[in-house]
């Protein structure tokens, strides 16, 4: 049994268009594409994901987009054309680790925010540091703030099934997972309200205070 916390363990059945561009321009390792299955595995100690790599990319055919370790937590992904790949590889990794998916730690949304009529200069600002679509001014905006971070990518991933909604930047590393999403009003209501769906449906452990 390790002695290792699965903080995240998240499937993504099908990656949507804007969230697949995002971290291909923003990830270090393999390109994914829209369309295809990944999986998102958080670990503390942040070495432990060293291991967890080794052991999905042996164990199928999958492909890594990003082995990130900060300072607290180690990140995961991995990605495939075929979801029973992607399925497999994380089976392989909680079957040595000694874990199940009910081991990973339950998300918490810390914070939303809901902007309507974008100010100019906020726009600006924003638009500063992302790394996604420019904000633009009018446009209403949603924040939200998770933890464990990666949960986070499934949360923008289901808004972008659910709306046409603009990704404008998507953070899922570190303590806590955040997300900035744009568009028309309603489309940004509707995009609220999957991504909490999203993680309300995830079950795991509560986390430790």
């Amino acid at each position: 049994m390790s002695s290792a916390t699965l903080r995240t363990y998240a499937f993504v059945d099908r990656m949507q268009p804007q969230c697949a561009a995002h971290i291909a321009a923003t990830s270090p390792g393999d390109v994914p594409i829209a369309g295809m299955a990944e999986l998102y595995i958080e670990m503390a100690p942040g070495n432990e994901v060293f291991r967890a790599a080794d052991i999905a990319l042996k164990a199928s055919g999958v492909r890594p987009a990003l082995q990130i370790i900060e300072r607290e937590f180690g990140l995961l992904e991995i990605h495939s054309e075929q979801q029973a790949e992607v399925i497999a590889a994380g089976n392989a990794v909680l079957a040595e680790l000694g874990m199940s998916e009910s081991d990973r730690i339950k998300p918490a949304i810390a914070s939303t925010q809901f902007i309507t009529n974008v100010h100019p200069y906020q726009a600006q600002l924003l638009n500063k540091w992302r790394k996604g679509s420019m904000l633009m001014p009018g446009q209403s905006l949603f924040v939200m703030e998770c933890a464990p971070a990666a949960y986070i990518s499934v949360a923008a991933n289901e808004a972008e099934k659910a709306a046409n909604i603009t990704v404008i930047e998507l953070r899922a590393v570190g303590r806590f997972g955040r997300m900035f999403l744009s568009g028309n009003e309603s489309d940004v209501q509707a995009a609220r309200d999957a991504a909490v769906l999203a993680l309300e449906g995830i079950h795991g452990q509560e986390a430790k205070r």
